[in-house]
């Protein structure tokens, strides 16, 4: 069995509004659950796709605040 996962997730949003996707993003984080990572990961590749080079270093220096204070 061929199991595209990016597909099947694509293919379960694809008719979400904005409240839905946000919904979808809350639980995932929220649930700490390592099943929704790849979820989660999709999500983050259609908005890193669909962003401006200002919006993806805006992230990347968010991205950067986070990881060091996690550490």
């Amino acid at each position: 069995m061929d199991l595209n996962l990016r597909k099947a997730i694509l293919e379960n949003i694809s008719d979400n509004d904005q409240s839905q996707l946000e919904a979808t993003i809350v639980e995932a984080i929220q649930s700490g659950e390592e099943k929704m990572l790849p979820g989660l990961g999709v999500l983050f590749e259609l908005i890193w796709e669909q962003s401006s080079e200002s919006d993806k270093e805006e992230m990347l220096n968010t991205l950067e605040k986070g990881v060091k204070q996690s550490s």
